[in-house]
């Protein structure tokens, strides 16, 4: 839960599901929602795959999927899986036996469509290596491929079939005796995911994995999935989200951070807030922001700057920003720190300035974690 009792309208209210573990990390229940990505590369390039995920870890990443579309793949895992620092998800699309070598070869789940496995004695061999391997598994429904039987039955992808999809591939597993799945309902229309997944919540307590397939490129992908995303999960719909781009898989993970960040259901690296800019600019905001964002990306710690061209909202605004910079003139603007005014520096030398401070901030909050951890012990 996102809880704020001073500001309630901030408030919002997770649903309950129930918890499984992918790998080390805990997806559902009271867990921090996951972010997740999928490489690009060809899964038996073994060096090139776990740079990839090693990138995406670096990025904010918690969990990481990968292709296992032949028997290659699958066998490229065992490396993979020991050499990278995040849980690996094998995507299973149709032989059961690529999903049996995964769980061998270290995968932490397995994304199957169990209807898509073959006989019900396969499904069994896939559950009873999931099982004995500590893997978890995540059933995934696409509008793109749903049955044909349901295809027949509504005529078309809606939220209907997509949900009773995803009961009946639940089913295959409950009644193997199988719980440690989440699932996921995906289309590319943001309508027809959000209404899918808010019938979905309503009818399994299983975690939720959220994501509008094949959203588009970096900038258009990025809007969709945050109309889609941002809507369910204010809803407090969703454990685990994936934004699904035509980029790079860490643009996918950056994007991830900020839908969350926003919302103030996970915090990581510096939150910036910066004017649009305009005539009454003190300095070139734009740019001054293009640079902090590059120079300030090794910084994970969660912190607030403020970055103001004048002094029209840059004083409310540092009010609610740990480090702050507002334009003023003769070439100068005013640094705040927790709010209050502290001193004035050249807008030749703020953007180094800047970085000195919040990285200085960020030491400071990290010293203050790790005494609090340790008086707690």
């Amino acid at each position: 839960m996102s809880h704020n009792p001073i500001r309630p309208w901030r408030n919002i209210e997770r649903r309950k599901s129930r918890q499984i573990m992918v790998g080390n990390v805990p997806v559902g229940g009271d867990a921090p929602i996951a972010v997740q990505t999928m490489t690009n590369t060809l899964t038996t390039d073994v060096k090139a795959t776990i740079e990839q995920v090693q990138a995406a870890a670096d990025a904010g990443a918690d969990i990481v999927r990968v292709s296992v579309p032949d028997e290659a793949s699958s066998a490229a895992l065992k490396e993979i899986t020991r050499e990278v620092t995040v849980p690996i998800v094998a995507d299973i699309h149709f032989h059961y036996k690529r999903g049996i070598e995964a769980a061998e070869n270290g995968a932490a789940c397995l994304r199957i469509n169990p209807g898509n496995i073959g006989k019900p004695e396969r499904v069994r061999e896939v559950i009873a290596a999931a099982r004995d391997n500590g893997c978890s598994m995540r059933i995934g429904v696409n509008a793109g491929s749903l049955e044909k039987h349901l295809l027949e039955k509504y005529g078309e992808p809606c939220p209907e079939a997509m949900v009773e999809s995803g009961l009946e591939h639940i089913r295959i597993l409950e009644d193997n005796d199988f719980h440690e799945f989440k699932i996921s309902v995906k289309a590319s229309d943001v309508f027809l995911s959000a209404a899918a997944y808010y019938a979905l919540a309503d009818a399994t307590d299983a975690p939720l994995h959220l994501g509008i397939t094949e959203a588009g490129g970096l900038t258009s992908g990025t809007i969709k999935s945050s109309i889609g995303l941002g809507n369910l999960l204010w809803a407090g719909i969703g454990d685990t989200i994936r934004v699904s781009l035509s980029a790079d898989p860490v643009e996918e993970v950056k994007v991830g951070y900020e839908i969350l960040k926003s919302l103030n259901l996970r915090h990581r690296g510096v939150n910036i807030i910066s004017c649009p800019s305009c005539a009454r600019q003190g300095f070139d905001v734009i740019k001054t922001v293009e640079a902090l964002e590059h120079r300030l990306a090794h910084v994970h710690t969660s912190i607030s700057l403020s970055i103001i061209g004048c002094v029209v909202n840059g004083p409310g605004e540092a009010l609610m920003t740990d480090v702050g910079f507002t334009g003023g003139g003769a070439g100068h603007g005013m640094i705040y720190m927790a709010g209050k005014q502290d001193h004035r520096i050249s807008n030749d030398d703020m953007i180094d300035h800047i970085v000195e401070l919040v990285e200085k901030k960020a030491d400071e909050i990290e010293a203050e974690k790790a005494a609090a951890e340790e008086a707690a012990e």
